[in-house]
């Protein structure tokens, strides 16, 4: 139980240092155009970004995958961007509703662009 305690310390960490701060901007961007009463969504945002981040971040860490950090570096404002971006596309409240898919792609964006932050972890 005392190595589950570190790597959540360590997590709980990373996530309000300030090298931390491409994460919460991530999830600022994808869940603004969320209510104060849609934190059921919101939560299953924020878990699908951290089930990504934990993936390849523990392949990352096993150094079963090999990848370039440069690039990295770059995807990681550009995750942000694009959601950015997508909201302005999204941000009539009604017609995101009335697409179940649009909400769908959200949680996909959440958990495929956190693979790509879980791979900046080790940059830091």
């Amino acid at each position: 139980m005392s190595e589950f305690r570190l790597y959540l310390d360590l997590g709980v960490f990373h996530i309000l240092d300030f090298a931390g701060y491409d994460h919460m901007l991530f999830v600022t961007a994808i869940a603004t155009i969320y209510l104060i009463n849609d934190w059921r969504k919101v939560l299953v945002l924020v878990t699908a970004f951290t089930i990504g981040h934990s993936i390849t971040l523990a392949l990352a860490t096993l150094e079963l995958i090999k990848y370039d950090l440069e690039l990295i570096e770059f995807l990681i404002p550009l995750t942000i961007c694009i959601t950015a971006l997508a909201n302005l596309f999204t941000r009539d409240r009604r017609r995101f509703e009335a697409t179940q898919r649009k909400g769908y792609i959200n949680y996909f964006f959440a958990g495929f662009f956190g693979t790509i932050h879980g791979l900046g972890f080790l940059v830091i």
